[in-house]
């Protein structure tokens, strides 16, 4: 794997787009002051995620982005674009080649691409500490930073060699399970005050399930006693209202009948009192008719009289035709009529009297007709009367036995009626007792379950045992006890037992939980334990090869001498207790300490370095670190800028040797330093303060040169 390119894009100086290719082992960056050349070396530190502005020489995201000058506006955007040759997959990403990008805005956000994708910074630093990258120093070396680690403290030297020799992932992975162990602790806690918070809900809940409990068994009981109850109840109600029918059977059938006897003397007597009535109303009918008859006889023989006596007194009437000499007699007196003969010889007067003689014996003719037929009537009729009057005497006495067995029929029925009147209000009592077992039925299947509709029916029991009614009276009062202790204790439960089982389940997940989180929590000890052993021996085992690699760059730089990393404790603290007694207090941390000794010279201690020998002492070990775990690239920024010009050629010789191991980007005013690079990037910086970026590879100049 190996550094590809690097494009700058509104970066500080850098306004417009600017790619720099690195294809060589060591590439230089040149440039005069002001020019912007830094701001590579810068522009490498903020892509591989520094977050401290001002090691970006900075106060602001916005101050990285172009301000703009007299001839260029000021830009709203910078990105820098890191491309690495992936092919060997020391990157843990399948591609071949990875490209890294941060992007910040004016308003300061900020954003991390991996070959296009938008990540967090986090993805970023794991992908980089697989191959020692990041934003520690060791890699990044900048003029004022070459002697940060001879001026850091034992601890700042310890995490800047654990970084370069690449324990930077462990430590990564110490602090992620750090978190999770404080994660874990907390949610331990948070789970205990869980458990303890419902804790008395749980054991209120256990006390209403006991009561539950005590309920279904005392439902248990219920069930056994409704059983016996309900079959010897309807069992008895059956049989009752069996001896209750038997018993109206007869009384009822003897009342029907006397109710059709009673009927038909009823309309009897009804209709007999009808026909008295008719016959009664006939016999006046007959008497009126009798009479109105006997009135017109009497005036009919009144009629007949006077018309004898007219026809009498006529004067013709003396005379007969063919006896003149007949004397006529009257035929109610019985004596002899005068013959009258004046003037009948008389022609007109003659026809008078026999015209009124004709019409008279004709009125009389009629009279005594309608007189016949009067007497006929009057014998008629006293025949009917005679045989209504025979008729109504013969009823009256045939009435007279209907109306005894009316009465003794009537007290019959009544007696009856009373009797099944008795029979009724048993009956009444009965049903009452049949719609109470039916209530008792569906209370049953309320508090013990449908079940009982199947199971009562089915219990046996001897029925040619006889059994006292108190008895079932007594059963009936047990169930009604338990009943309404039921009723005390409130409904079926099934909420409660619902919430009780939910909130056990909630409990022992809970429980499983901390179990979990205990576990957790031990294995993460374990890890960051194991951790901390494999960090410890990996930094001790790195530390004997950086004192070897630091030994062989010093006495190159030096001619000689000696140096060399030292692991110690700090001293033990000393602090005054709550009694005001001084005590000690031992610090477990190890921490890096320094010591060199310059050949020739009784001078031993960073104390007593000059600047140079310090900044020589500093390019050592920091390339001797380099050589311990070298990383893809290794940026020097006018680390050499110290240098005279004798020191000035170990230094090249050092970056000769250490870009065998890691690509070298040199920022550099130093002429020697210039000729071992391959490839030179000029940067230079117009009026309009925009960077622009020239380059030479040294092998075509020289061919182009010859």
């Amino acid at each position: 794997m190996y550094l590809k390119e690097l494009e700058l894009s509104g970066f500080k100086s850098f306004a417009k787009k600017t790619t720099m290719i690195f294809d060589s082992p060591i590439t230089a960056i040149v440039g005069p002051n002001g020019s912007g050349k830094s701001n590579v070396a810068e522009a490498f530190r903020w892509v591989l995620g520094e977050q401290s502005m001002k090691s970006l020489r900075g106060k602001r995201g916005e101050d990285l982005i172009f301000n703009g000058s007299s001839g260029s506006s000021r830009l709203n955007h910078a990105s820098v674009i890191l491309t690495f040759n992936n092919k060997d997959k020391k990157f843990n990403i399948d591609f071949d080649e990875v490209a890294i990008a941060r992007h910040v805005y004016r308003d300061g956000t900020n954003q991390y691409f991996i070959n296009g994708s938008q990540v967090r910074l986090k993805d970023v630093i794991e992908l980089l500490s697989v191959v020692s990258l990041g934003v520690s120093s060791h890699h990044i070396i900048s003029q004022g930073e070459a002697d940060r680690i001879l001026n850091a403290n034992i601890f700042e030297r310890r995490e800047m060699v654990e970084n370069a020799l690449g324990l930077r992932v462990y430590q990564y992975k110490k602090d992620e399970s750090e978190r999770r162990l404080a994660k874990t602790e907390e949610n331990i806690k948070q789970v205990e005050s869980l458990r303890r918070e419902i804790a008395p809900h749980l054991k209120f809940l256990k006390k209403q399930v006991d009561e539950i409990k005590k309920a279904e068994e005392m439902r248990k009981e219920l069930f056994g006693l409704y059983v016996e109850y309900l079959k010897r109840e309807d069992w008895y109600l059956k049989n009752y209202r069996s001896e209750l029918e038997k018993e109206k059977v007869g009384p009822e059938a003897e009342l029907k009948n006397i109710e059709v006897e009673l009927g038909r003397l009823s309309a009897l007597l009804s209709s007999a009192s009808d026909k008295d009535a008719d016959r009664f109303n006939k016999v006046r009918e007959l008497e009126n008719t009798l009479a109105d008859i006997r009135r017109k006889k009497d005036e009919l023989g009144r009629k007949i009289g006077r018309l004898e006596g007219m026809i009498e007194a006529n004067p013709l009437a003396r005379f007969d035709e063919e006896s003149p000499t007949e004397v006529k007699k009257c035929r109610y007196c019985g004596q002899d009529l005068p013959r009258v003969t004046m003037g009948v010889e008389s022609g007109s007067f003659r026809d008078n009297l026999l015209v009124e003689i004709e019409k008279h014996k004709q009125d009389k003719t009629l009279a005594e007709s309608e007189l016949l037929k009067c007497v006929a009537s009057e014998r008629d009729i006293l025949a009917q009367h005679s045989n209504l009057k025979s008729e109504i005497e013969k009823k009256k006495e045939t009435l007279r036995d209907s109306e005894r067995a009316l009465y003794e029929l009537r007290s019959r029925r009544s007696e009856l009626q009373s009797g099944l009147g008795t029979v009724r209000v048993r009956e009444e009592r009965l049903i009452y007792e049949e719609n109470a077992l039916e209530t008792e039925l569906t209370e049953a299947t309320v508090l013990v379950g449908r079940a009982i509709l199947d199971y009562y029916p089915n219990f046996v029991f001897d029925e040619n045992k006889s059994e006292d009614r108190t008895v079932q009276e007594e059963r009936k009062k047990k169930i009604e006890r338990i009943k309404i202790r039921l009723e005390d204790m409130g409904g079926s439960g099934e909420e409660v037992l619902k919430e009780f089982n939910e909130t056990t389940e909630r409990d022992q997940y809970l429980e499983r939980e901390i179990n979990d989180l205990l576990k957790s929590r031990e294995s993460l000890t374990a890890l960051m334990n194991e951790l901390t052993e494999k960090v410890d021996q990996l930094f001790r085992d790195g530390v004997v090869k950086i004192n070897t690699q630091f030994q062989e760059f010093f006495s190159l730089m030096f001619g000689g001498g000696s140096a060399s990393l030292a692991i110690i404790n700090p001293p033990n603290k000393r602090r005054e207790n709550a009694m005001g007694d001084i005590e000690e207090i031992e610090d477990l941390r190890e921490g890096i300490d320094i010591d060199v000794s310059l050949p020739r010279k009784r001078v031993k201690g960073l104390q007593m370095l000059s600047g140079g020998e310090r900044a020589l002492t500093s390019i050592a070990l920091l390339f001797a670190i380099s050589q311990v775990n070298p990383p893809p690239f290794l940026i020097l920024d006018e680390t050499d800028a110290a240098l005279d010009e004798s020191n000035s050629r170990k230094y090249g010789d050092m970056i000769e040797n250490l870009s065998k191991y890691s690509q070298l980007i040199v920022v550099t005013h130093n002429r020697e330093t210039m000729s071992r690079a391959s490839v030179l990037y000029g940067v230079t910086m117009g009026g309009d303060g925009v960077s622009k970026l020239l380059s030479i590879k040294f092998e075509e100049a020289v061919a182009v040169a010859k």
